[in-house]
């Protein structure tokens, strides 16, 4: 009978089946539910429930069971968190879990915890690029724990790549679970596929991955061109990152075809509406600056046609609207009453016509490069259709010259002129300048002299035998230009402004600057630019690039805004900008000198400051603010006396002044009068540190802490005592929260 039972015992175990009371596995976790349940969650990785496959950003996430998972992809690598499972008995002799994501010991694991300390861990397998988000099984031998009480942990505590964990299906079991064959994770390949679509709303929308992914995308209505762009396309309906949109709204009703080259079923996801898809809240994205215009959408490089214009600034930037790399340049366009609350407007120019005649009108023949606005109050160009003056882009449209496009709309609209290009040359970048005579100054030309002026163009050339230089053309009617002189030793996006000094309007000075904002003082005669001292100097320190001031700002105030090479990865939008400055001229002991300084606009974001009694600061004693958020302006000034380092901590970054070098950070600023100044505005992704009076200006990245709360704020002094004059510490408004 013993030997009957036992053969009927393997018989039922090889149909899988089993005889007697074999020990069933006990879930603990599968993750399935509308949250965490009992499980403690801290931080913000895994946030208030579990995750339902890939989060934005993400790879595609794969080998986890049923619906739900625990994913600290939330926001991408850079939050941390906790989860912590209520107690449990361990009653079987294997604890079997899938687990993927990071492989960092101790940093993105899951741990077992016994009379509270860890005696098994696990990661996932990634620690460098080329990884897969796939999760397998792991199993841990628990015999000799059986009987008593434990805790799990799920840890995210990376930041950097891989600085997350997935973990699903946390099984008590009485055998060890088997390994999955992870898929060869082959994505569809690029199909050529047409497409038909009535326009049913405003935006065309695209389906776009933040990782690897390409295809191409042509549209027309009719006849006529009207998109030509390189598009970064998911590779599969299951890894959109964020949906790109381009601007379809004045072809309600008609039929736009489509040549897309993606994945079939990507294509076939491309479709109109009025309304954007936002995997992320919209500006509340984990490290969406908020004290700063962003676009909604795509990359960024270099601001562009800056320009203020009938109650509004227009600011402009080259922008991909299909991707989060370089590639295509559209130019972005945005208004704003104040240079803080920002519109996101239509784009305003297009790549891609390649010669077509029959092409949208915004359409450029290659890509629209850099360049700047004004407005054309004299109708020098005869333009003007009504009574609202003509607004002027000028661009470089690559391989082919210098570029002007029209608006009679306040920039609504525009229209490349069919006299395009009216420069060609080795060079990008015009800046467009009026330029106004003063009383006893020769005129280039009768026409000039009854405009009382003459436009300017500003360039970047690499004419032989200047090498690498800015180039002066001039004109009276914006189509026909004469080159006029060279100022060599400048690269790419020149700038040119006049400022008084010290106020003082009867004492004014011309400057000049190219991409890496140093620049030179000295006089313009409309024609040619003087140097009045050798070399260059330097306000501007960071990852600050490409920056361009807005045209005809009232009271003649001179604002410049920078490209911020600052990377905003697993976002829907790539790079930033600096906040508005406003430049001055100032009289110095070294000279005259160009100062920075936040746009007194931006106060108005302020909320009542945090400040402090006490009057002195010492290594044993610093000055501490408990805070919330991550949006501070912060006004500091001491009398470091005895004190060797001045430090300012805000979160995990921090502003260090060290007195014998007279630097603070890496940027030379004296004391004046014994006493030190700074401001440091501190944003989602990024801060900027202002010195002195604005003498400098350092952008800069918050590196792994960006996106993250700041708790505290310290004032400390070290190698001594010194004396406190002012600490404030304002929290800021959102711009884009009323």
């Amino acid at each position: 009978m013993k030997q009957l039972m036992a053969t009927l015992t393997l018989a039922l175990t090889l149909l899988g089946g089993t005889l007697f009371a074999a020990e069933n596995d006990i879930v603990i976790a599968d993750f399935e539910g509308p949250d965490y349940g009992t499980w403690k969650v801290e931080g913000e990785a895994f946030g208030k429930a579990p995750a339902k496959g890939g989060l934005p950003g993400q790879m595609q996430v794969g080998g986890f069971e049923g619906k739900g998972l625990v994913n600290s992809f939330l926001g991408g690598d850079g939050p941390t968190g906790k989860l912590t499972s209520p107690p449990f008995t361990i009653q079987r002799d294997y604890l079997s879990f899938l687990i993927g994501g990071g492989g960092h010991k101790d940093k993105t694991c899951m741990n077992l915890l016994v009379d509270g300390e860890v005696v098994r861990s696990a990661t996932g397998p990634n620690i460098q690029s080329g990884g897969s988000e796939f999760l397998n099984w792991e199993n841990w031998d628990v015999k000799r724990y059986k009987g008593k009480e434990a805790v799990l942990e799920i840890v995210d505590d990376s930041s950097g790549g891989w600085g997350h964990i997935n973990v699903d299906q946390i099984v008590q079991s009485g055998t060890k679970a088997e390994k999955k064959k992870a898929p060869a994770d082959k994505p569809p390949g690029p199909s050529r596929v047409e497409i038909e679509l009535e326009v049913t709303g405003k935006n065309l929308l695209l389906p776009i991955t933040g990782g690897k992914g390409g295809g191409n995308l042509t549209v027309m209505v009719g006849d006529q061109l009207v998109h030509r762009l390189k598009c970064t396309f998911a590779p599969g309906k299951d890894a959109v990152d964020w949906w790109g949109y381009l601007d379809m709204s004045e072809y309600q009703g008609k039929t736009a075809k489509l040549l897309v080259i993606a994945p079939e079923e990507v294509a076939e996801m491309i479709k109109f509406g009025d309304e954007l898809p936002n995997l992320q809240p919209l500006y509340d994205e984990s490290l969406r600056p908020q004290l700063r215009f962003s676009q909604k959408r795509g990359w960024n490089n270099d601001p562009n046609g800056m320009v203020y214009h009938d109650g509004e600034y227009h600011f402009f930037w080259q922008c991909n609207p299909a991707g989060n790399q370089w590639a295509n340049m559209y130019w972005g366009h945005a208004v704003s009453p104040d240079m803080i609350h920002w519109t996101e407007l239509p784009h305003a120019l297009r790549n891609g016509g390649d010669r077509v005649e029959n092409r949208h009108p915004s359409m450029a023949v290659r890509n629209c490069f850099s360049g700047s606005a004004n407005v054309d109050e004299h109708n020098t160009g005869g333009w003007q259709t009504g009574d609202e003056k003509v607004m002027v882009a000028a661009f470089t449209d690559t391989g082919c010259g210098e570029a002007l496009a029209i608006s009679n709309d306040r920039g609504r609209t525009w229209k490349y002129i069919e006299e395009n290009p009216i420069i060609r040359h080795k060079g990008r970048d015009p800046k467009l300048v009026w330029y106004e005579y003063e009383e006893g100054e020769t005129p280039i030309s009768t026409e000039a002299k009854q405009l009382g002026g003459h436009w300017v163009i500003a360039v970047y050339n690499e004419q032989k035998p200047f090498g690498r230089n800015i180039a002066f053309y001039t004109s009276t009617n914006l189509k026909d230009w004469t080159e006029q002189s060279h100022l060599p030793g400048y690269f790419e996006c020149p700038e040119l402004f006049q400022l008084p000094v010290d106020g003082e309007a009867n004492n004014k000075r011309w400057v000049i600057f190219g991409a890496d904002a140093r620049y030179a003082i000295g006089a313009f005669d409309g024609k040619r630019f003087t140097p009045e001292h050798e070399g260059k100097h330097q306000v501007h320190w960071g990852p600050y690039y490409a920056s361009q001031c807005f045209s005809r700002v009232p009271g003649d105030r001179v604002i410049q805004v920078g490209w911020a090479r600052i990377g905003m990865p697993r976002m829907p939008f790539n790079q930033g900008f600096s906040l508005p400055t406003e430049l001055t001229l100032r009289t110095t002991p070294d000279g005259i000198r160009m100062c920075a300084q936040p746009v007194k606009e931006l106060e108005v974001l302020r909320e009542d400051p945090l400040t402090t009694d006490a009057n002195s600061i010492t290594p044993e004693k610093p000055v501490r603010f408990e805070t919330e958020g991550q949006l501070f302006d912060i006004v500091v000034e001491v009398e470091p006396q005895e004190a060797r380092e001045i430090l300012l901590q805000f979160g995990e970054n921090r502003v260090k002044y060290n007195v014998a070098s007279a630097k603070l950070d890496e940027m030379p600023l004296k004391l004046t009068d014994g006493k030190l100044k700074f401001r440091v505005v501190v944003d989602r992704p990024m801060y900027e540190v202002c010195g002195g009076e604005g003498n400098v200006y350092k952008t800069a990245p918050r590196g792994g802490a960006a996106g993250k709360p700041i708790s505290t704020i310290q004032l400390s002094a070290s190698g001594g005592e010194a004396k406190i004059n002012d600490v404030r510490v304002y929290p800021m408004r959102s711009i884009w929260k009323k």
